[in-house]
């Protein structure tokens, strides 16, 4: 199935900036993440999601992809000249893999070289204030681990692999046959011992011969403070172990960060609204602000409005490569009392009547000068 298009996967047009894809992405990353989202369609899409982030926010990665798509410019071609001939399905290097054995002039892998083990992906939940202030958490991994029994080699201990019998141990086989282009020789991986050139007559019973069992390990992760949900980091030679002595490849940690019931980030900085009653707003006060970092007392000027904006500096998340630290931005609401007293009600009542006898005297002043005006028109 072929892959769709990244800017269609995040829902940006070509020409989003990073602001715009780095907030596609944390919205549908929110939205599929496989801990909030029950669907069983959920773990696709967000892996599809965080795929299409990591192309379109890298600047190298997305001009490669504006250019060749999800198409590798270095991968062989589908035939020969593009479209030069059909051939019945087999591309260039099938018609070389079946002629010459693997394309290439014959070369193939050599299956007991040193081979780097897999990556492996972690997904870790934390809270707001932990992605705050970073922490260090155990975890624990499936992994694989050279067997103890036979220490690796899947032989039943007290005996050795044997040479394969099919190959003679070169771990390829050879077929000659005719075809179009005169007689050619066939050599393909020997089928006995998966090209190794051994074979195991007696297996270790404790792996039944993969000389590796399946086990836990505990990791200890140390989360930088600042990490962003969707950010992810890499723990090098964590992964899973190398074969044939090569090294062992690297796990990846996958945030998820919960929301805050008070603030909302964006960035570096927090947002948060700021309950304020009419006479706070009116008259100004100096109230209290929680921050991540404790209580800040800020001064309310008289007559704010609902809507204002108020800046705490180096109130919010500090950036996770350790470049300074965002702000915390207090949005002012001015809430109306639904419950009020007699008194509140009759001090009010006098406020209102006061407010409308000086919107009387204005009233009857823009009419005086709207007369006047009609009146030197007329004339």
């Amino acid at each position: 199935m072929s892959k769709r298009d990244y800017y269609e996967v995040l829902g940006v047009s070509k020409d989003a900036s990073k602001d715009e894809i780095k907030k596609a992405f944390r919205k549908l990353a929110k939205s599929y993440h496989p801990d909030v989202n029950k669907d069983p369609g959920a773990p696709e899409k967000f892996k599809e999601v965080q795929e299409a982030y990591e192309s379109l926010s890298d600047d190298q990665k997305r001009a490669h992809y504006d250019q060749f798509g999800h198409t590798d410019p270095n991968q062989g071609f589908g035939g020969f000249g593009g479209g030069g001939g059909d051939f019945g399905g087999f591309g260039f290097e099938d018609i070389f893999s079946q002629f010459f054995g693997g394309g290439g002039g014959g070369r193939r892998r050599d299956p007991n070289a040193p081979r780097a083990g897999a990556d492996l992906q972690y997904t870790m939940t934390i809270q707001f204030e932990e992605a705050a202030f970073g922490l260090e958490k155990e975890i624990e991994i499936p992994t694989e681990e050279s067997c103890g029994t036979c220490h690796g080699s899947g032989a039943k201990p007290g005996t050795s692999k044997e040479t394969c019998k099919n190959c003679g141990g070169s771990g390829q086989t050879t077929v000659e046959q005719n075809t179009p282009f005169g007689r050619m020789v066939n050599r393909t991986t020997c089928s006995y011992c998966q090209g190794t050139g051994q074979t195991i007559k007696d297996k270790c019973s404790t792996c039944n011969g993969a000389g590796r069992v399946k086990t836990r390990k505990k990791i200890n992760v140390k989360v930088p403070a600042g990490i962003d949900d969707g950010q992810q980091i890499r723990l090098s030679g964590q992964g899973e172990p190398g074969k044939n002595g090569g090294p062992a490849g690297d796990l990846y940690i996958v945030f998820h960060v919960r929301e805050h019931e008070f603030y909302e980030r964006d960035g570096n900085d927090l947002y948060c609204e700021l309950p304020l009653t009419f006479a706070q707003a009116a008259l100004g006060d100096e109230v209290e602000v929680p921050t991540l970092y404790g209580k800040v007392k800020t001064k309310i000027p008289a007559g704010t409005q609902t809507g204002t904006r108020l800046r705490l500096k180096g109130k919010g998340m500090k950036d996770v490569r350790g470049y300074g630290q965002g702000d915390q931005h207090i949005i002012v609401k001015v809430v109306t009392p639904t419950k009020l007293s007699s008194r509140q009600k009759e001090l009010l009542q006098e406020f209102y009547d006061i407010g409308k006898e000086q919107k009387d005297e204005k009233h009857d002043s823009f009419f005086a000068k709207l007369k006047r005006a009609v009146k030197n028109f007329s004339e």
